[in-house]
């Protein structure tokens, strides 16, 4: 990857829904060269796709909760099923597997505390092989995710 990868990888990560003329003229390639790389960025692996930021709180998501999920066990079979368990919720937005004390972190959003207590008694609760489950909410978000930071990255 060189400079004008990074370039253009920081500039899709920000607007990815700029013509091919705009991100040339910003990454200072021709359309056809630049065109070449986003093909062999996503052909790379590197832009693995591309999707709308939505806002939670138009959607009426008030409610964001970060869940700590303990498991009975550390057999792969447990955590393989609690892996595909939570493959079957689109209530879990996230879900990581964690060094240090829990086990996996989720990520919920909901409508407002009633929201939540449905996915929980829906979803969380029936996910397999938990022995706990330690629930933290978000008061308010102060800062988005908006893309990883790549200076430094390239030549």
């Amino acid at each position: 990857m060189d400079r004008f990868d990074v370039a253009i990888l920081e500039a899709l990560q920000k607007d990815s829904q700029r013509s091919m003329q705009e991100l040339s003229e910003l990454i200072g390639l021709s359309a056809s060269a630049c065109h070449r790389r986003i093909k062999a960025l996503e052909d790379g692996g590197m832009i693995a796709g591309y999707a709308a930021r939505l806002d939670p709180t138009a959607l009426g998501l008030d409610l964001h909760a970060f869940v700590e999920i303990s498991l009975t066990s550390q057999s792969h079979e447990t955590m393989d099923r609690f892996e595909a368990a939570v493959a079957d919720f689109p209530e879990i937005l996230e879900c990581h597997l964690m060094a240090g004390q829990a086990d996996y972190l989720l990520r919920v959003a909901a409508a407002d505390l009633k929201g939540f207590d449905a996915v929980h008694r829906d979803c969380l609760a029936r996910l397999p092989g938990v022995s706990a489950i330690r629930t933290s909410f978000a008061i308010r978000r102060i800062r988005d995710w908006r893309g990883y930071r790549l200076r430094g990255i390239g030549n």
